[in-house]
């Protein structure tokens, strides 16, 4: 028996690749001599470098970089076992989680911390550059990051406009002549997961800037600010990026990355499996077992699991899934391919002890899945 064990992360208490590890102690408790593939899987937010470097045979690189409210904080990227692709976690270097939440002000936060991730993996001779946004502090379109990468963002009096999502509204040129140039010689591929235009109702602003400490009335001038730098990104760089789906995406990066690095925007999960190479890991696999820590309708709509699932059908293998919380509404997902799905709670418990426990109970609930398999293998015979 050759299984792929391929979950994303169980928020809150397990990453994905310590989900994988306590599949795998459930999967070898019953079944000790089947081949076991780890594979934990992510799609472009947090843990997702930490699981394609494992899922690869890469590495982690550390390193300090300038943090959303411009102090140091210590970072990190991964180089991938190709050693050519580096895979860049945004909120790494400009996360909502570096800022406390009475510091919180879009206004000032800045992406230049990711414009020296990039540069780091530039440094590193990497190629290919996957870079997962998501969880930001900030608003300024992603302008921080090409300062950091040598681009020039000048007043109408040829001054540099600084940082945060407060300057975009004195910019008036923009110079990406200066801009690194081994970022010719590199491809960048953005896990992007969520479709909102720059600016309007559904922008980045409005939908995202409340949690980053904004206002009512403060929302309303970052939206103003992000619609200026669209007009300027439209004269002086002839893109027209305001309304692409996924411009919007943390605070505007989305539409920074495609501006000023011509970055292709695709689900998270698309860029995870190839970059795993799951399809080719598949092939020769009999069961796929995946989870994560609540499965529910939305799972069937374009998340991991459902990703995962659908990659296993190509090849018909049967999948499980296992999950901390099982939503009522959860019907949807054996349409994309999940053929069953199983709590890790086989009675009632508090969600504190459940997320102590978490580890525990996965083992548990996997042994409890495969028990069922071998009920079915016993049953093939009658046929």
């Amino acid at each position: 028996m050759h299984i792929i064990i391929a979950p994303d992360s169980f928020k809150g208490s397990l990453t994905a690749i310590q989900a994988a590890k306590a599949m795998a102690t459930g999967v070898r408790h019953l079944w000790p001599q089947a081949k076991i593939e780890l594979i934990p899987m992510a799609d472009g937010g947090e843990g997702t470098a930490e699981a394609l470097v494992m899922a690869t045979g890469g590495t982690l690189q550390p390193i300090t970089v300038t943090g959303p409210l411009g102090e140091p904080v210590q970072a990190s990227f991964g180089i991938l076992g190709d050693g050519k692709t580096a895979v860049i976690e945004m909120a790494a270097a400009a996360g909502l989680y570096l800022v406390p939440e009475e510091k919180r002000n879009p206004l000032v936060t800045t992406t230049y911390g990711v414009g020296e991730l990039i540069l780091a993996a530039l440094a590193a001779g990497c190629q290919h550059l996957i870079i997962g946004i998501g969880g930001s502090a900030t608003n300024d379109g992603g302008v921080g990051m090409a300062q950091a990468l040598g681009g020039k963002f000048l007043d109408a009096n040829g001054k540099d406009i600084g940082w945060g999502g407060g300057a975009l509204e004195n910019l008036a040129h923009i110079d990406l002549t200066v801009l690194d140039p081994r970022l010719q010689e590199v491809t960048v591929t953005v896990a992007c997961d969520v479709n909102n235009p720059l600016c309007g109702p559904q922008g980045a602003a409005a939908i995202y800037g409340p949690q980053k400490g904004a206002t009512p009335a403060l929302v309303t001038k970052l939206d103003e600010n992000l619609a200026h730098l669209a007009q300027i990104i439209k004269q002086d760089l002839g893109k027209d990026i305001i309304s692409f789906p996924g411009a919007g995406a943390a605070g505007g990066l989305g539409a920074g990355l495609m501006a000023f690095l011509d970055a292709t925007l695709m689900p998270g999960i698309e860029i995870v499996m190839k970059a795993v190479g799951l399809q080719e890991r598949l092939q020769k696999a009999h069961l796929v077992l995946t989870g994560e820590g609540k499965i529910d309708a939305q799972t069937a709509f374009g998340k991991t699991l459902s990703g995962i699932a659908q990659a296993a059908k190509a090849h018909s293998l049967p999948v499980i899934a296992l999950a901390g919380g099982i939503g009522d509404d959860v019907k949807p997902v054996y349409s994309c391919g999940i053929d069953a799905v199983f709590p890790l709670t086989p009675y009632p418990i508090s969600l504190p002890d459940a997320m102590r426990r978490s580890e525990e109970l996965l083992v548990l609930a996997t042994e409890r899945a495969l028990r069922l398999v071998g009920v079915g293998q016993q049953l093939s015979n009658f046929k």
